[in-house]
């Protein structure tokens, strides 16, 4: 398997990080993990097309997790890409409709692409033939304990303490070749995330918060800090961590030093903090 970060921050807008997207190609697949603001961008930047994706998977919908999504489906439609197949929970088959469907938000787009004479015209030159169908990805709404199955890979999934009752949360287990990842969403303290977590070859965790910037009551619960999914880890016999989700307010050098400092005074694996665009193989 190969993980590119594509997205490594927070609903902040941020020069040095797009929100949540995470790439992970396993046999002939190409599986994006939630699609926030910026990862468009650097799917391309990572030499990438659109129309390579071919599954999209989202934890859940907030909109730093989703909010490039109708420009990764259009972008892939109009380099006549394949149909992406993509996962979420309710209501991302009515969000899909509102994008792309007739009275959809981007209907009058659509129809100007493919109806007008010299579009048609842009669009055969091209090597598109008419009459030029909609885009129309394969969407599939899941639950927690769903099970996501492709050619040589399975993904398994579990509720997550998060924005409920507002939102349904999930996390990810993406299982090939005796390999697993792991992908927390955004997770508070949570018995099924370890459960989901057991043996991964690689963790990928949200940090919202550093040891050092306190919270109380139900926040506290829902953002465990450095140490604690250090200890999750551990619990868990994680081999490889990855902190990721880091906003603004806790990503200097000196503040990066911190959280690792932290993670490895509770887990004895290998820890580090995601940025934009790194790749790795495990």
């Amino acid at each position: 398997m190969r993980l590119t970060i594509l997205g490594s921050g927070s609903p902040e807008a941020y020069a040095r990080r797009a929100s949540s997207g995470y790439l992970v190609e396993v046999e002939n697949d190409k599986i994006l993990f939630d699609c926030g603001g910026g990862v468009f961008d650097n799917l391309l930047r990572v030499g990438l097309r659109s129309a390579d994706i071919t599954h999209v998977v989202f934890s859940h919908l907030h909109s730093d997790h989703m909010m490039d999504y109708a420009r990764l489906i259009h972008a892939a439609w109009d380099e006549g890409g394949h149909r992406i197949k993509v996962y979420g929970p309710a209501p991302i088959a009515e969000i899909t409709t509102g994008y792309f469907g007739p009275n959809g938000v981007l209907s009058h787009d659509l129809r100007a692409r493919t109806e007008l004479g010299p579009s048609q015209k842009v669009w055969q030159e091209r090597g598109g033939t008419l009459p030029r169908a909609w885009p129309a990805p394969e969407v599939t709404e899941i639950t927690p304990g769903h099970m996501i199955t492709g050619n040589g890979w399975q993904i398994q999934s579990c509720a997550v303490p998060h924005a409920q009752p507002y939102l349904t949360c999930m996390a990810f287990a993406l299982s090939s070749g005796g390999k697993k990842f792991v992908y927390s969403g955004d997770s508070g303290s949570s018995q099924e995330l370890e459960t989901l977590a057991d043996r991964a070859d690689l963790l990928l965790h949200w940090c919202y918060r550093l040891n050092s910037q306190p919270a109380e009551g139900e926040m506290a619960a829902l953002t465990p800090t450095p140490s604690q999914i250090g200890a999750l880890a551990q619990r868990c016999g994680v081999r490889r961590l990855i902190l990721t989700h880091f906003r603004p307010s806790m990503d200097s050098e000196e503040q990066h030093a911190e959280a690792l400092d932290q993670v490895a005074k509770a887990y004895e694996g290998a820890v580090t903090i995601a940025e934009d665009q790194d790749s790795l193989e495990f």
